[in-house]
């Protein structure tokens, strides 16, 4: 039997007809008024997203981590802000881990039929000694990716927790996890191109889920990231003016400091008057 995409509101036919005969500025001005709706959308499921902030702050303190599983768009999403971390916060890239179907060559080029094998999610996660201290996002915007659904059910039977991020209600992934993100944004401008609005909602699900536990977990002093890694000249100079912000030492001896310590809590730390 043949599955009736068309109810789902990801693969719902656009509010937009005969895109080709727009103009650039219609087109352009009509893609920013759908965008605009999305955190709109964002802002009605916040209190799935403070749950899942809560036990997965509370499962990190004690040693955990925090997996993203997903396919496409929804995989590469997720190890984009899995990836961002360590630079933002300062932390071990193994605290947070994005997982896509097919493995990393998926990052750049689709692998066929990757995402509909139902058993290979729980394989890459066991791959990471995955404990009970973990916990484990789904990202799927249909809400029905197999290799998304197999991992999270698995891991839920093994008493891992389990959350997910999807754009569609009462979906088929929403039901295997502990605690479901839906963020219904409805049709896409280009009909079931869910790397736009359903993509943006996801980026902007995980920016808040990752941006509030590192500041749970303390990576956050302030409104500074004041355990960024200090990778290139940009984030040095920005490192300067953090520790003369908050010590009121000048640009040299802020400077020395960084060099000494390697970083902006520990230059701070260590700054003698």
């Amino acid at each position: 039997m043949i599955e009736n995409l068309g109810q789902l509101a990801t693969e719902s036919s656009s509010k937009y007809e005969d895109l080709e005969k727009q103009s650039i500025l219609t087109l352009l001005q009509n893609i920013n008024a759908e965008d605009k709706t999305v955190p709109l959308a964002v802002e009605k499921v916040i209190p799935k997203i403070v749950k899942v902030v809560e036990e997965v702050s509370t499962r990190m303190k004690q040693g955990g981590r925090l997996f993203y599983i997903g396919a496409g768009t929804s995989g590469r999403l997720g190890i984009v802000d899995a990836s961002e971390c360590p630079p933002t916060f300062g932390v071990p890239h193994e605290w947070v881990i994005g997982l896509i179907a097919g493995g990393d060559k998926a990052i750049r080029k689709a692998v066929e039929n990757a995402e509909d094998d139902l058993e290979q999610a729980w394989k890459d996660l066991e791959a990471h000694q995955i404990n009970e201290l973990d916990s484990v996002i789904g990202i799927a915007a249909s809400g029905r990716t197999p290799y998304v659904i197999g991992g999270v059910r698995t891991a839920k039977q093994k008493g891992i927790f389990t959350a997910c991020i999807v754009c569609n209600e009462n979906s088929a992934l929403s039901k295997e996890v502990e605690c479901p993100i839906e963020v219904v944004v409805g049709p896409e401008f280009v009909t079931g191109s869910t790397r736009m609005k359903s993509g943006t909602a996801q980026k902007l699900v995980l920016n808040m889920i990752s941006t509030a536990v590192m500041i749970q977990l303390g990576r956050v002093k302030g409104n500074k990231m004041f355990d960024m890694q200090l990778s290139n000249h940009k984030l040095v100079l920005r490192a300067i003016r953090m520790v003369k912000e908050a010590t009121g030492a000048d640009d040299e001896t802020a400077a020395d400091l960084l060099e000494k310590y390697g970083s902006v809590r520990e230059a701070v730390l260590n700054y003698e008057l």
